[in-house]
């Protein structure tokens, strides 16, 4: 459908050149950019309507959410993105909107979409200003419980352990939360004890810390 609109407005461009002469070029040149953003678009996350739209409204543009409540999908590994919509899919993981949407997806559907915002370029959490005395306090706690044993080094992610930095502050401080009271759970039981064993100022420390942290320093 979308070969026979673009043949079609080709058409309607070589008729406008030999009316308009000049002022039809510039609609040729407006053509050729609408063509190559289409050929882009689809070789980046595939022919439109793309599965990936419909992630947008909670995680922002190519998975790179400002919204401090949702968290940021792009640069994410994928077998991470792949484990928790299979949770969520199972209920092992509960979420009023991602429960729902993530049990109508196939197993195709969910590789594809964990590929898609894996390749993506994370972007830093602009939109936050961590409080420095909160933000250095962070700091400590994350380097002494050795996160990046598991995140990676600079807290990027790694394989089935997700990205950190970047993050927005209310979505880890309520993951952290979650891991501490037990509503959210992961196989090594790690999460719970490390949430646990930190009091509510101290997550709040280590969520501002995270999402201050800048994710192009690799």
């Amino acid at each position: 459908m979308k070969k026979v609109i673009l043949l079609g407005f080709v058409s309607i461009v070589a008729v406008l050149l030999v009316i308009w002469g000049p002022d039809g070029r510039d609609l040729y040149l407006l053509q050729k950019h609408f063509e190559n953003s289409n050929q882009a678009a689809e070789l980046d996350g595939g022919p439109w309507p793309r599965l990936s739209d419909v992630c947008i409204a909670c995680h922002g543009f190519k998975g790179d959410s400002q919204n401090q409540r949702y968290p940021s999908l792009a640069g994410q590994p994928a077998p991470y993105i792949t484990a928790q919509l299979q949770n969520f899919a199972s209920g092992t993981r509960s979420n009023p909107y991602m429960t729902p949407l993530a049990m109508t997806l196939s197993e195709a559907e969910i590789k594809a979409l964990a590929d898609y915002f894996a390749k993506q370029r994370p972007g830093n959490n602009a939109s936050f200003s961590p409080e420095s005395s909160l933000r250095e306090k962070g700091r400590t706690l994350v380097e002494s419980g050795a996160c990046g044993a598991c995140h990676g080094a600079q807290l990027l992610g790694h394989e089935g352990f997700p990205r950190l930095a970047g993050q927005g502050f209310d979505y880890l401080l309520a993951q952290l939360d979650n891991f501490a009271n037990g509503k959210r759970v992961e196989a090594t039981g790690v999460m719970k004890t490390i949430a646990s064993a930190a009091s509510p100022d101290d997550r709040k420390a280590i969520a501002s810390y995270l999402a201050s942290l800048a994710t192009d320093s690799n």
